[in-house]
């Protein structure tokens, strides 16, 4: 319920058609897989290879990610920030089944911008910029071919759950 409660303030912006716009705040969050595992972000953050892996059981530093509103209205795009401060960037915007994502970005742009479309409850899936939906391969508990960015439809694997209010 606390979660519910959280990603109600972070999505109130969602239908919201006026020309005034407040941004969200940053909220805190941990995102699991289908299969219930954690994603991680390798060593905090800040790779280009090896970045992201989806065996984690535990909740530790690595799985809290920083969600950031972009602040341009609707729909609200977040930055994906890590643990030490850099973004997820879905590269060349997304539609990838290889070097998928990064974790070096210090500024968010407009591949490091990703929509989150709720699918009841505290489950979402995650949108790039060219609107290919995020991937955890086999549902996570992998770490290596661990993400893709192709997706054109919404199957159990794009679905993940936000765990928020963490601290």
């Amino acid at each position: 319920m606390k979660t519910m409660i959280l990603l109600a303030a972070l999505f109130s912006m969602v239908g919201f058609t006026s020309g005034a716009y407040a941004c969200n705040g940053p909220i805190k969050c941990a995102i699991k897989t289908y299969t219930g595992n954690y994603v991680t972000a390798v060593g905090g953050g800040g790779r280009i290879t090896d970045v992201i892996h989806t065996d984690a059981t535990r909740l530790r530093n690595w799985e809290k990610f920083i969600l950031e509103d972009s602040c341009e209205g609707t729909p609200i795009h977040y930055g994906i920030k890590t643990y030490n401060g850099h973004y997820l960037t879905a590269v060349g915007g997304g539609g990838r089944i290889t070097d998928v994502i990064h974790s070096d970005a210090t500024q968010l742009q407009a591949w490091e911008k990703f929509t989150f479309i709720p699918l009841g409850g505290d489950v979402y899936a995650i949108q790039t910029a060219t609107g290919n939906y995020v991937t955890a391969v086999g549902g996570g508990g992998r770490i290596t071919d661990v993400i893709h960015t192709d997706a054109t439809k919404i199957g159990n694997w794009e679905k993940f759950t936000l765990v928020c209010g963490i601290r």
